[in-house]
């Protein structure tokens, strides 16, 4: 029996006056629509209304029609379990029976009903539901068929798992082949579709699509000149795809792939342009693109060039006319989320202190308003990647461009040979020295070019050499391109001052104390920037700041200085209330500053260390109701209390032993006992980096718990985490210099996780010297309990420390090794050359450790005899054997 409805005029009339009423651009209008329509959601047959204007009520204005589809979708979304089961299936019924409407808009909007249900579970509850829209597609009515692919196009793309497991009986091995039929059809909208409903199922290696992979890339092919737009962008799109799933079918034909991407990319549609633009990124990833591409690179180069210039509708949208704008406050949609870095405890490496760290500082990220991925981004992205790849074997196809651009009379072009220098800096930096003395000064000088989107393009592509600026005689460059970028950060223009921030930034990571000649100035600059900012880029000079804190350290604790920066700090630290987002990067900046000032920062302790225990508290207790009633309170947002974890730890780092007083007037250690049984790892990540600084600090308040903590640190001793497993261990390398002999109960919660650790391959450098350093110093206070297990790490342990710089750290772990190894002179035996190779990585040992050093290696050598020795101290590298000979006399 149908299930026959009808709708009550009355009723009707209501909700359609709603439904015009909800187009009325007035917001308050609208709130009251909104309310009415909750109201009605409680009258089972409301949805029956709603799909009766979308189906049926051919008499109204299309855009009316289609808002009570999306009403009824949202319905659907939120309510659909409560559907009384008559409701579902007119509901249901009634979409498969319009789905090929007159209009493309109603079709859209049924299908994106279809889906909607389907993907509410429903795909098993609606079995005729694939089967239907399948012998649809063979309707001769245009309008059914390019309905009814619609919907299948908007499943694929929200049920892709489920389309391709066991639940449906693998309804895919008779779609894929019926899709690729279609790649055929007549119709451009409808081969656009057959496209797009394959492409979903390239990434996954769905077994249907490759079982006819052949057939697939052959009718891709085919669509290659297709004169509609959507199609070719489907085509790119599936093709870059490929190139990560199923290289060993493009290769045969990859000249011709390349060849026919050159062209897309330069196509007339923007869309077009961009989708082919990723292959050059996608392929740049790939082990044989420098095979592949080195013939093409003479086609390739330029047109990735020309894809770098600013498009009119860019500069339309940027305001690209608009020079001032420093006076317009910033909409709140601009601002972008940020992410907080959590603290991670690290040791000082030899190398000059070049990090490995992936710094995502860098990135191509100048135009950030627009739809954020464009042409320019992609092609600037893919000029690096290769750059990357090929490093100096480029410069040859880009110098001869560059020069015309960079000198170019039209700002566009010039701005994009600006960009495209960036561009190459980081893969053909070695090619770029010899010009750099020729290209820095005119790169300086378009500093004050007097359109804005040159000038915030050059901070960011000078930001990109400052390597190798720093490394030249600073009046040389560094002096006239510090003047010039401190100019820039106060521009009249906001895009430029964040350019010019960001840029002064890594500047400053990179000069570090080469600064400090000049800190009144750079700091006179920053301060003024505080009064003159709006909001978006305010937070990106407290970056600025804070980087300048960790790159000066103490050279900032003068008074002059501190009487500078400190009141600007507290205005806004105390104008923002705890529920501000913005606190994240006050609070990142002040605990760099903390660090840095020491001693410095004492008369601005107290608030700022009461606040931040508030912080934690709050968020603690917000938690608790939380987990306690959902469904009352929401959960808490949790970087408040890791942000305020980290300016703890910084004020700990940084006021040492003053912060004593602080800490017996809180209960910040209660609190930090929940915070290190936190779900959620960063919180714990934090919280052990905090009790090592008030372990270093303050032991004295710390000593009560440590029968608390320690098991909670031997749980968290898991490498899967590996920050928070670094920073726990860290933290009890801390304690145990603290603890002394009173550690020993303490040693079996933790010493097997750490000797696993130090085993582990693969495990991060970082880690493997934490862990070395810690299980170092349990044997320098509990010799007796560590030593029995030296066999089973000496050799990693030497391996990790050997290239760590001396310091206290590696003077108390390297005390433990000589402590252990006069307790078990047979743990080291068989590993004893990488005990030497690590003993003389010492610069200078203090006077004791030295004789710690002579007595082992003496003491072997008698052991052995002088021949044995011999033989033994021959395998050593020349350097190894020069050092201990001078320095030990073996």
């Amino acid at each position: 029996m149908e299930y026959e409805w009808k709708p009550d005029e009355q009723g009707l009339q209501q909700i359609l006056q709603l439904l015009k009423e909800s187009q009325s651009p007035d917001t308050t209008i609208q709130r009251t629509v909104q309310q009415k329509l909750e109201q009605l959601n409680q009258y089972p047959d409301f949805n029956n209304y709603l799909i009766f204007v979308l189906t049926k009520l051919k008499s109204e204005d299309e855009p009316t029609r289609s808002l009570s589809g999306l009403i009824l979708k949202n319905n659907v979304k939120a309510h659909f379990q409560n559907f009384p089961n008559g409701v579902t299936d007119f509901i249901k019924s009634e979409c498969l029976n319009n789905i090929g409407d007159s209009s493309p808009l109603i079709r859209a909007t049924v299908g994106i009903l279809i889906t909607t249900i389907a993907s509410k579970g429903e795909l098993q509850n609606w079995p005729d539901l694939l089967p239907k829209l399948c012998s649809l597609l063979d309707s001769e009515d245009y309008n059914t068929c390019e309905g009814a692919f619609g919907a299948l196009q908007k499943i694929c793309e929200d049920s892709a798992e489920i389309l391709d497991s066991d639940v449906l009986d693998r309804p895919l091995n008779i779609m894929i082949p019926k899709f690729l039929q279609f790649f055929k059809h007549n119709s451009p909208k409808i081969r656009s579709h057959a496209v797009a409903c394959v492409n979903q199922f390239i990434i996954s290696r769905t077994q249907a699509l490759m079982m006819h992979i052949d057939s697939f890339i052959e009718n891709l092919f085919a669509l290659a000149g297709d004169e509609e737009p959507e199609v070719r962008k489907n085509v790119c799109r599936a093709l870059v795809m490929l190139l990560e799933v199923r290289m060993d079918r493009l290769l045969p034909h990859m000249h011709n792939i390349v060849e026919y991407m050159l062209q897309r990319t330069q196509d007339q549609d923007e869309n077009v342009a961009l989708e082919a633009c990723e292959f050059w990124l996608t392929l740049a990833e790939q082990p044989i693109c420098k095979d592949v591409l080195v013939r093409h690179l003479p086609k390739l180069i330029p047109v990735l060039v020309n894809g770098m210039k600013y498009s009119d509708i860019d500069i339309i949208l940027l305001k690209g006319d608009v020079e001032e704008d420093e006076t317009i406050p910033d909409s709140e949609q601009d601002i972008r989320p940020r992410f907080h870095r959590s603290r991670t405890v690290a040791q000082q490496h030899d190398e000059d202190g070049i990090e490995e760290e992936d710094d995502d500082d860098d990135e191509i990220d100048d135009d950030d308003t627009i739809s954020d991925w464009n042409l320019r981004k992609c092609s600037a992205a893919a000029l690096d990647v290769l750059a990357n790849v090929y490093r100096d074997e480029l410069l040859p196809h880009i110098l001869p461009l560059l020069k015309e651009l960079l000198f170019h009379h039209e700002w566009v072009v010039k701005e994009s040979g600006i960009l495209v220098l960036g561009a190459i800096a980081e893969g053909c930096m070695q090619g770029m020295i010899p010009y750099l003395p020729e290209l820095i000064p005119h790169l300086i000088q378009c500093l004050s070019d007097k359109k804005a989107l040159v000038r915030s393009i050059t901070c960011w592509t000078l930001s990109r050499y400052a390597h190798w600026v720093v490394s030249q005689p600073p009046d040389t460059y560094l002096k006239p391109l510090m003047t010039e970028l401190l100019k820039r950060i106060l521009d009249s223009n906001k895009r430029v001052q964040e350019a010019a921030c960001s840029a002064f930034a890594t500047l400053e990571e990179e000069a570090c104390t080469e600064l400090v000649p000049y800190l009144a100035y750079i700091l006179d600059t920053l301060v003024f920037a505080f009064s003159k900012y709006q909001h978006k880029n305010l937070l990106i000079l407290y970056d600025a700041i804070g980087t300048l804190a960790d790159s000066v350290g103490h050279h900032l604790n003068k008074p002059e200085y501190i009487q500078m920066l400190m009141p600007p700090l507290i205005q806004k630290w105390n104008m923002l209330k705890d529920e501000d987002k913005d606190l994240f990067p006050l609070l990142e900046c002040l605990s760099s500053v903390a660090t840095a000032l020491q001693s410095g920062f004492l008369p601005y302790c107290e608030p700022v260390y009461q606040r931040c225990v508030n912080l934690v508290q709050k968020t603690l207790a917000q938690a608790m109701l939380n987990n306690a009633q959902p469904d009352q309170y929401e959960a808490p947002d949790k970087d408040f209390m890791i942000v305020a974890l980290d300016l703890l730890s910084g004020l700990a780092e940084g006021l040492g032993g003053n912060i004593e007083q602080l800490v017996a007037r809180s209960n910040i250690l209660t609190l930090m006992y929940q915070c290190m049984q936190d779900k959620m790892p960063e919180v714990r990540q934090s919280s052990f980096a905090l009790l090592g600084d008030l372990t270093k600090a303050c032991f004295q308040h710390v000593k009560p718990f440590i029968a608390d903590f320690m098991p909670i640190l031997g749980t968290n001793l898991n490498p899967e985490f590996i920050s928070v497993c670094n920073n726990a261990t860290w933290a009890i390398g801390e304690i145990s210099i603290q603890m002394g002999i009173e550690m020993q109960p303490y040693i079996p919660m933790v010493l097997h996780q750490l000797v696993e650790i130090i085993n582990r391959p693969n495990a991060p450098k970082t880690l493997l010297e934490n862990t070395a350093i810690t299980i170092g110093r349990l044997g320098y206070v509990c010799p007796q309990e560590v030593a029995p297990m030296l066999q089973q790490f000496i050799r990693p342990w030497c391996t990790s420390l050997r290239n760590i710089r001396d310091n206290e750290e590696k003077d108390s772990a390297f005390r433990g090794i000589c402590t252990m190894i006069s307790v078990n002179p047979s743990g080291v035996i068989q590993d004893f050359i990488f005990f030497c190779d690590a003993v003389a990585s010492w610069i200078n040992p203090k006077d004791d450790l030295r004789d710690m050093f002579c007595k082992i290696l003496h003491g072997f050598k008698n052991q052995v005899g002088d021949e044995n020795w011999r033989r033994f101290s021959d395998q050593f590298p020349l350097p190894l054997k020069e050092r201990l000979a001078a320095f030990y006399g073996v």
